[in-house]
């Protein structure tokens, strides 16, 4: 990397060049950092550039752990950095200019969000959030400043990452401050306008004896968002006919009950700690599977480590969610990152087969293929490589036949005896449970599992793709119900998939 020519450097002049940098327009500047609108001259790229202002006194090893901690974040939602050049006579670091207005912008135009388009932005800018305290990435603070929103909705958020240690405060600073900035942005007198204000409420502090996390803030604003999203049922007729379906589960009409749902989260200051108490019908986020000798399917054992398994299928929600990244990943031409290395070159989505309808009718918990379906019924129509993209993606994988078994066997010495229940919402209160918390293995959908193995019955064939599990159209089979299919693009009405983790 070249230095700049000494004979252009007038910090306020324009035009000049960084490296490959072309500095256009001086945007801030602080007692420390120069911000400018660059061009990146090799790829005719724009491009923000921050460097460090020269002097004896720069406090270079600092703004170097800064942008190391930028570096480290890769996240579909958060501005990445480009490049990072330390030379003795320049320090600077070139990162991506975020596309479309920020909140800030849209505030001081006086641009208010209908209140489901701001769950939505809540909603996503918590999960970028979740990654990076997660991660244990510290931050500088959050402001509408940050968070960008283009022409298509899609919502980035700068990179705030900075060195040294995250504390949790950093979460309850940032959720504070949001809900305080965030008020101005609510446009009044639309459906949805008190529910979002209840919330932003909540989330300064009002009225809650705990502060909420970012896991609570991105719950509720997925169910504000999903409630919003249903359309309008019309006024009923002679020949309207009558719903056979169940209410949802999670139906928030208003500000009571939206205090209910906190009040689900967090229990009195005399209860344990209130961030350990689920909600009433949510199953915990994993299940610990002890390393050790566990039973198989064909009656033998295998040995296997420590790992996580996830207690349900996964979800249309979930699944959505990861679509929605995709499709900002594929504004860089990303969307493929997760993609196994064998996947066929034809296929070009992991769209299921029979999505849009498939999605609709969980939105407004209607019938699908005759089935009542919800947000949170397991997802089907997904191949072998649909699964594997997706556990990438939260950095997991398929679960193994062998992890499956034993994570269905334990404490559970007669799998045949587990009751199936149908496709239905996944929560604690089915009765296909086993007692370690884990449901929809008996019916609901089947599942993928990772690898292929050969069918008991043909010792000496060729190993195919299992499928493991219950299924709601084959009444029959239980959670000792296997299938072994020759395509891994198989795709079908009764078929999803679950991921495990590794322990660590």
């Amino acid at each position: 990397m070249s230095s700049p020519d000494p004979a252009s450097t007038t910090p306020d002049s324009g035009d000049r060049l960084l490296g490959e940098y072309r500095l256009k327009t001086l945007l801030s500047e602080n007692t420390v950092i120069r911000r400018w609108l660059a061009e990146q001259v090799s790829v005719s790229r724009r491009v923000l550039v921050d460097e460090l202002k020269p002097g004896p006194t720069a406090p270079r090893e600092e703004f170097l752990a800064d942008v190391r901690a930028k570096a480290a974040v890769d996240h579909p939602l958060i501005g990445s950095v480009f490049e990072a050049v330390a030379e003795p006579d320049c320090c600077f670091f070139a990162h991506e200019l975020l596309p479309g207005a920020s909140l800030e912008e849209r505030r001081e135009a006086g641009e208010p969000m209908k209140p489901a388009r701001l769950a939505h932005v809540i909603r996503r800018v918590a999960e970028a959030e979740l990654h990076q305290e997660g991660a244990g990435i510290a931050t500088s603070p959050l402001g509408l400043e940050h968070i960008h929103l283009d022409d298509h909705g899609v919502i980035r958020v700068e990179n705030l990452a900075e060195g040294g240690p995250r504390s949790i405060d950093h979460s309850f600073r940032d959720i504070a401050r949001l809900g305080d900035k965030l008020r101005a942005l609510v446009a009044d007198g639309q459906p949805g306008a008190t529910r979002m204000l209840t919330l932003l409420g909540w989330m300064r502090g009002e009225g809650l004896e705990s502060h909420l996390g970012w896991e609570q803030v991105r719950d509720i604003a997925l169910q504000i968002e999903q409630q919003l999203a249903e359309p309008v049922a019309p006024a009923p007729t002679k020949a309207a006919p009558k719903s056979g379906g169940k209410a949802p589960i999670a139906l928030i009409t208003g500000a009571a009950a939206l205090i209910a749902v906190v009040g689900a989260i967090f229990a009195l200051k005399s209860t344990p700690d209130p961030l350990d108490q689920p909600l009433a019908q949510k199953l915990p986020e994993t299940v610990l599977i002890p390393a050790g000798r566990h039973p198989t399917a064909d009656g033998t054992e295998h040995e296997l480590k420590s790992f996580r398994i996830v207690p349900h299928e996964v979800t249309i929600s979930q699944y959505a969610t990861f679509l929605e990244t995709l499709e900002t990943l594929a504004k860089d031409k990303r969307e493929r990152s997760f993609d196994h290395p064998d996947q066929p070159a034809d296929k070009s989505s992991h769209i299921p087969e029979d999505w849009a309808q498939l999605l609709a009718a969980a939105k407004s918990n209607s019938l699908w293929n005759g089935q009542t379906v919800s947000l949170d019924a397991p997802v089907v129509g997904v191949d072998w490589w649909d699964g594997y993209a997706y556990a990438e993606w939260k950095r997991g994988r398929l679960a193994s036949q062998e992890e499956w078994f034993a994570a269905l066997r334990l404490d559970l010495p007669s799998p045949a005896t587990l009751k199936p229940a149908g496709w239905i919402a996944v929560t604690s209160e089915t009765a296909d449970r086993t007692p370690r918390g884990l449901v929809g293995m008996a019916g609901s959908v089947c599942e993928w599992t990772r690898e292929p193995a050969p069918n008991p019955a043909n010792p000496l064939g060729e190993p195919k793709w299992v499928l493991i599990g219950g299924s709601y159209l084959k009444p029959g089979t239980n959670a000792l119900a296997r299938e072994w299919v020759d395509d891994r693009s198989l795709r079908r009405k009764d078929l999803g998939f679950r991921i495990v983790f590794d322990a660590d």
